[in-house]
């Protein structure tokens, strides 16, 4: 019996479209990760690993039109947006060839014998070494920046990690095509291919975890499916780390100030956020605390026109239309639930977006309303409506951990500063206006929170995201001759290092 065909299907119809490889069998993903695991030798040079980013990208601009189409085909998506995110996408690969060609992420630090301290120092000599080879989990929602070509591949291969990648059933096409110019982007850099890997199948990705030569996962997907994988990475002989980026939801805290001062404006913008993408960014706004008076009604009066004005959406997959038809319903049916606008199934391929609200005194205790706070992925959002500040701070302390949270305050608003602090143990990113759709891809981003928005405390957007793929190794008392250049009292290679506690002057 043959191996189970990979078909590239249209979501705007549900039909299949091509079949464009097969499901790797467990002797193919053996090949392919000891193949990578050859092949890291060749990644130690920061150079070519610099060239290598810098190719990626190149070639991805260059053939930007054929990318964007064929993740179009998959997702639906919109040409508009995939172009942003293809221009994203390449930008973060050049953004990680410049952290290599900078070398701060080796974390450098020398200190030298000292044998008047108590008790005596030796000779101490710290930086940071690739893991080994990455297991990398491709996102639905992002066919480009949180899959194939993505962020965690990037920092993998910044950090002289080889890739082996689990394609998402959802865009296969899109990853072959952008496997195979990454790829050639290796061979411009004179790096054997297998410096990078893809396979399919769900089967292939519990294989990929599993497998001795692993050294860490990176992952963007649901909880449930993040979850199992973090439990496999967690019960191997060795464990090894898993970052995954599993679910969120998000919340808003709105005081009466802000939205007495403009609610018609937070309405629009709440509408835009909570509609992005058919609601499928991982950063959606999930759960809106809102008052209850006047200023709440102004808020929602203007959240309902926006929000019925949006177009029915069409979604990745008809599952995840399906699963969110369903969460909808059964989260309308709740007692005290009221829908302003229904969210649900539009046409035989779309959904409608929506919103709901619920007193916020319903969700202050365990019941069935716990279901609102959860996430429901696709366009939609729940306002839960508060008579007092007791029942904010109620609501903030049942909810689990999130990729943001976010503020909208009035200037000098006297609950700010304690409703900032009641949110910063929730998130990895906290917004004081604006709203949280939209990752800036910059070297002070977190895109990262507490479980379950993440299974580790690190981002996987920004440079420091590299640091996940690293560990710290340090040399003492060890002969000059043995070091390697990157430690020596001479810094041949001009590196940024800390030097006896202090930042060593760099030559001019």
């Amino acid at each position: 019996m043959g191996a189970a065909p990979v078909w590239s299907v249209d979501p705007r119809t549900g039909k299949a479209r091509e079949q464009v490889a097969v499901e790797a069998t467990a002797d193919e993903v053996d090949r392919a990760v000891r193949a990578a695991e050859a092949a890291r030798p060749a990644l130690a040079d920061r150079t070519v690993r610099a060239a290598l980013l810098r190719a990626a990208a190149d070639l991805l601009d260059a053939a930007g039109e054929q990318v964007v189409e064929a993740a179009d085909a998959e997702t639906a998506l919109g040409p508009t947006r995939l172009t942003g995110e293809l221009a994203r996408t390449t930008a973060q690969l050049r953004a990680f060839a410049e952290v290599v060609d900078d070398g701060a992420f080796l974390d450098i630090r020398i200190d030298h014998a000292d044998a008047d301290r108590t008790p005596p120092w030796p000779d101490l000599r710290r930086w940071k070494i690739p893991l080994g080879v990455v297991a990398v989990y491709s996102a639905s929602n992002f066919p480009l920046a949180f899959s194939v070509p993505g962020g965690d591949t990037a920092s993998a291969l910044a950090a002289g990690c080889p890739v082996v990648i689990k394609a998402h059933p959802d865009h296969p096409a899109t990853s072959e095509l952008c496997a195979a110019l990454l790829r050639k982007a290796a061979q411009q850099a004179g790096l054997p291919e297998t410096v990078v890997a893809l396979v399919h199948g769900f089967d292939a990705g519990v294989e990929l975890v599993r497998h001795p030569l692993v050294a860490a996962a990176g992952f963007t997907g649901s909880v449930r499916g993040g979850r199992a994988l973090f439990d496999a990475a967690a019960a191997r002989p060795v464990p090894i780390p898993f970052h995954g980026e599993l679910g969120s939801l998000n919340p808003v805290v709105i005081t009466e100030a802000a939205a007495d001062e403009g609610a018609r404006t937070l309405g629009a913008g709440l509408a835009g956020s909570m509609t992005l993408g058919s609601g499928q960014f991982c950063t959606k706004p999930g759960l809106v605390l809102a008052p209850a008076g006047d200023a709440g009604d102004r808020l929602l009066t203007s959240l309902a026109a926006a929000v019925s004005e949006s177009e029915p959406g069409v979604m990745l997959d008809h599952r995840m239309r399906d699963a969110f038809v369903a969460g909808v319903a059964e989260r309308a049916a709740l007692d005290g639930v009221e829908a302003p606008v229904t969210p649900g199934a539009g046409g035989e391929h779309t959904v409608n977006a929506g919103f709901l609200t619920v007193p916020a005194r319903r969700l202050t205790a365990e019941g069935p309303h716990d279901l609102l706070l959860e996430e429901c992925f696709g366009p939609v959002t729940v306002v839960a409506r508060y008579e007092t500040r007791d029942e904010i701070d109620a609501v903030l302390s049942r909810l689990p951990g999130n990729l943001t949270a976010t503020l909208h305050a009035a200037a000098d608003d006297p609950e700010a500063p304690g409703l900032l602090a009641a949110l910063t143990p929730l998130a990895g990113r906290v917004l004081v206006g604006g709203w949280p759709t939209g990752v800036a891809v910059a070297p002070a981003q977190h895109h990262g929170g507490p479980y379950p928005a993440t299974t580790s405390a690190s981002t996987s957007v920004g440079a420091t995201a590299i640091e996940r793929w690293l560990r710290p190794v340090t040399y003492q008392s060890a002969p000059p001759a043995l070091l390697p250049p990157e430690l020596r009292d001479d810094n041949p290679l001009g590196l940024p290092r800390m030097v006896d506690g202090r930042p060593e002057p760099l030559a001019r």
